[in-house]
């Protein structure tokens, strides 16, 4: 039943391909890509590529047009509150100009673009981190119509969170990124470049720290891994050979990751999944007949893409390829994402070096090579300058091949024995490439369809339809006639009408109604074939004209009086409330010696909540009735996929007295209860506070970690300050990762089902070989796993200036400090609430890192300049 519902709704997905710069739209234009994606200057998650401009759009979106093609910008960062007016002036420009969509990270930004526009289409990003189909509803209820996945999401997950949409009667379509660098890191969840240098991945500015080499320390001890050190690099994205599933489970656009990417790797990339793409879905086509049942999810045997081609496997790795890998969507597979080998671009393997004798290479060949290719000596240190040039001869002797390079181009005491060899540079494949997207003139052609009607008598009529679905009609200006001879045939329709030349278009498919034996001078045809080029052009050239409100502003949005908080700071009387996290039961006990009232637990094993409320309970009866009340929040892992809500309903059979929201599972599954907004929600400007405030009836929401001292002093003077509640002591959780390294690298398993637990065996750090700082590594329930930095860092100069301003919830948070470590710290903090130690007094006292939360500069100047 699942397979005859498939084959009636099948669609061809959207192949959505990067553009960075013109050339690259040239290139992803011409090879084949049904929509683009690009940046501006600003709000854009890649910050780093040459991006287009406002004043680009018109020029750009023109040019799409002609080609059929969709164009979608990037506004895919956190937006902060003083930069909300400025975005709306680019919303505006963006809509007017009929982009046919915008990609968007940003909460508050969906919220304004649905208030600025009701039909302009949103995209939810990636970096929003949606995981399940709650997510996906969350979106819909947003605005959004369409979904970008995780990167993490399974085949078998897609298929759950596809299914469970249809049953709920959701249609909102679903995008995958199917090629591409990966990133280790949850999208939206990766505070890394902000910890370590102050450059947000939120905001476009990742320095991409998971391509660095780490050093392995368990137990306090070095681990001998060999030549594996890039322990946070995956490999590539290549989904190539699991098109089929991704066909079948209706996933409407297939992304090609790389806006920093040059054009050759656009062209090399779009054309190969263009091609197989166009391959597949003409095979799905022919298995609708009875004799040839419907793939089904499991089985890719008959698939015409199950196992790319050689020739598609090279293309890719010479565009550009640090080893390809199908990564998530086949499940978990600790041992193959991350081979650990290197972090940066390689190209094809060539075979390990054989012999080195009078400047000559043997070795056996894994791949073609001929003179001119560049390689690379790969010794198993890429770190290091490694030994590498243009090969200038290749000479084969039986089953090896002798390699000759140009005299003195290598440094031959650097070249060993055993030695990888990688083909970087095909100029042969990149002249081939480039010319794909050269000259003026088109060189992808788009099918367009046509049905000729018509009788002796009478004009005839051509319907003329593009994949884009715009539809034209041009008739005869003279009447067809009786043909004695040569009457007009499909064929005769077909040669003339397929004379499509240097345009835009091919003949796809030609249906001939015509009645009986009828004929029409040749040049007369001509003229109905140039008519429907320049009619359909035309059509084409048409700006989408979205509707546009020209007289609302973002005060409609609030449920408040911004200006009042702007102007009129809180006097808010009530003392500051110190919330303090924990990850054991050791540092609960520190915390409960204290005087704190409210705490949050955030354990790996959620059988311990049990014990950890109960440990409440007992202090809550030894509290003088006059206390305050003790509080405990349990917070649940950050990510909730399909099939996990097991974990959810274990935490909430524990009876915490609230609950640290972390995704939007969590904001449906604890809808009844009392929750808390933590920092996974990017809370960046009062836009998306009010709406998680609000809507949702959260008692508090966590100001972003992307936020400095001046925008978060932005964010609370422009919304209600008891809103929000700011963390002031931490090790930032840099990364948060699908990956797990206990199970990649301290035992032979895949996954959790037999890698051994030894995250529950083990205390492990992940050196950085630059700095030598060691990152703490914890596992959560979901086996998924967050690097910490190594040092905690405080705002603690800046805690007088937000009580100030009215802010009253402080939070503190401990990762693998002893009970000692605690007790100190809490003592320490709770002084500088009560104004008894000065900021600078509590920073020197437990010599940690002085940062708030910065988004530029570089390790060093936070170190040694505070909040940058």
């Amino acid at each position: 039943m699942q397979a005859e519902l498939n084959q009636t709704t099948l669609k061809r997905p959207e192949l959505l391909a990067p553009a960075g710069n013109w050339e690259c739209a040239k290139a992803a234009v011409e090879n084949g890509a049904d929509a683009i994606y690009f940046g501006l200057e600003k709000f854009n998650a890649r910050m780093r590529a040459e991006n287009f401009t406002e004043a680009d759009l018109p020029e750009l979106m023109e040019f799409l047009r002609d080609r059929g093609v969709k164009g979608y910008v990037t506004l895919n960062t956190l937006v902060f509150p003083q930069e909300l007016r400025e975005a709306e002036r680019y919303l505006r420009s963006i809509i007017t100009a009929g982009v046919d969509a915008v990609i968007v990270q940003d909460i508050g930004i969906c919220r304004l673009i649905r208030h600025l526009s009701p039909d302009f289409p949103i995209h939810a990003s990636t970096q929003m981190t949606i995981t399940s189909e709650v997510g996906v509803e969350f979106a819909e209820e947003l605005g959004c119509n369409l979904v970008v996945l995780a990167r993490e999401c399974s085949l078998p997950e897609i298929n759950k969170i596809q299914n469970r949409m249809q049953y709920r009667g959701a249609t909102l379509p679903l995008e995958v990124f199917v090629h591409g660098a990966l990133c280790v890191a949850y999208s939206g969840q990766c505070l890394t470049s902000e910890a370590l240098g102050g450059r947000s991945a939120n905001r476009g500015e990742c320095a991409q720290a998971c391509r660095m080499p780490y050093e392995l320390i368990v137990d306090g001890e070095s681990v001998d891994l060999g030549d594996k050190r890039y322990l946070l690099s995956p490999q590539d994205l290549a989904g190539l050979s699991v098109l089929p599933e991704l066909v079948q489970a209706g996933v409407s656009c297939l992304k090609i990751e790389g806006r920093l990417k040059a054009p050759e790797y656009v062209a090399n990339v779009t054309r190969v999944y263009r091609e197989a793409l166009n391959r597949l879905m003409r095979e799905l086509d022919e298995q609708k007949e009875p004799e040839k049942p419907f793939l089904s999810p499991e089985d890719t045997s008959n698939s015409p893409v199950s196992n790319p081609s050689p020739e598609e496997i090279y293309n890719l790795e010479m565009a550009f390829s640090r080893g390809i890998y199908t990564g998530w969507f086949r499940g978990i597979n600790n041992q193959e994402l991350v081979h650990a080998r290197f972090g940066k671009k390689r190209g094809v393997y060539l075979g390990d070096v054989k012999g080195i004798r009078n400047e000559e290479v043997t070795l056996k060949l894994a791949a073609p090579l001929k003179a001119g290719d560049g390689i690379v000596f790969d010794c198993g240190h890429p770190e290091m300058k490694e030994e590498g040039g243009r090969v200038y001869g290749v000479q084969r002797k039986g089953k090896e091949v002798i390699i000759t390079f140009g005299k003195g181009n290598i440094n031959w005491q650097r070249v060993h024995v055993g030695d990888k060899l990688w083909k970087t540079s095909d100029p042969e494949l990149d002249k081939q490439i480039r010319q794909s997207y050269a000259g003026e003139n088109p060189q992808f052609q788009r099918p367009i369809d046509i049905e000729v009607h018509g009788e002796v008598g009478k004009n005839l009529v051509t319907v003329t339809r593009d994949e884009v679905g715009y539809l034209v009609l041009v008739e005869s200006e003279i009447l067809l006639e009786e043909a004695h001879t040569k009457p007009l045939t499909t064929e005769k329709l077909q040669e003339q009408f397929g004379r499509l030349g240097n345009t835009p278009f091919r003949l796809g498919n030609l249906v001939n109604h015509l009645q009986g034996n009828v004929i029409l001078p040749v040049s007369e045809l001509n003229r109905i074939r140039r008519e429907i080029v320049t009619k359909l052009a035309a059509e084409r050239a048409k700006n989408r004209l979205w509707k546009l409100k020209q007289n609302v502003s973002l005060q409609d949005l609030f449920s408040f009086d911004s200006h009042n908080y702007k102007y009129h700071r809180l006097l808010d009387k009530k003392s500051p409330n110190l919330i303090v996290l924990v990850r054991n039961l050791k540092q609960l006990q520190a915390v409960l010696d204290s005087d704190v009232n409210t705490i949050y637990c955030e354990f790996e094993d959620i059988h311990k909540y049990r014990e950890a409320v109960e440990m409440v309970k007992v202090k809550r009866k030894i509290n003088s009735s006059d206390s305050p009340i003790l509080e405990i929040f349990i917070a649940p892992p950050r990510i909730t996929k399909p099939g996990e809500n097991w974990i959810l309903q274990q935490i909430q059979l524990h009876g915490a007295d609230g609950y640290l929201i972390r995704n939007y599972d969590q904001l449906k599954f604890f809808g009844n209860d009392r929750c808390v907004g933590d920092f996974s929600l990017n809370v960046a400007n009062a836009l998306t506070a009010d709406y998680f405030k609000n809507k949702f009836g959260l008692e508090r929401v966590t100001a972003s970690y992307d936020l400095n001292i001046s925008q978060l002093k932005d964010l609370i003077t422009s919304s209600p300050p008891d809103w929000y509640e700011v963390t002031i002591h931490q090790h930032m959780p840099m990364f948060h990762m699908e990956h797990c390294v206990f199970c990649a690298f301290l035992s032979d398993g895949t996954d959790f089902t037999n890698c051994g637990r030894p995250c529950e065996k083990h205390e492990v750090k992940l050196r950085e070989f630059r700095f030598g700082s060691e990152h703490i590594l914890q596992a959560d329930v979901g086996c998924r796993n967050t690097v910490f930095n190594a040092t905690a860092q405080t705002g603690a100069e800046y805690v007088q200036k937000l009580i100030n301003l009215g802010l009253r919830s402080f939070r503190i948070e401990f990762v693998n400090e002893t009970p000692e470590d605690v007790a100190q710290t809490i003592q320490k903090y709770q002084q500088l609430l009560r104004g008894e130690i000065t900021g600078s007094q509590l920073w020197k006292e437990l010599k940690l890192q002085n940062q708030l939360g910065v988004t530029r500069g570089t390790n060093r100047e936070i170190m040694t300049k505070g909040s940058g």
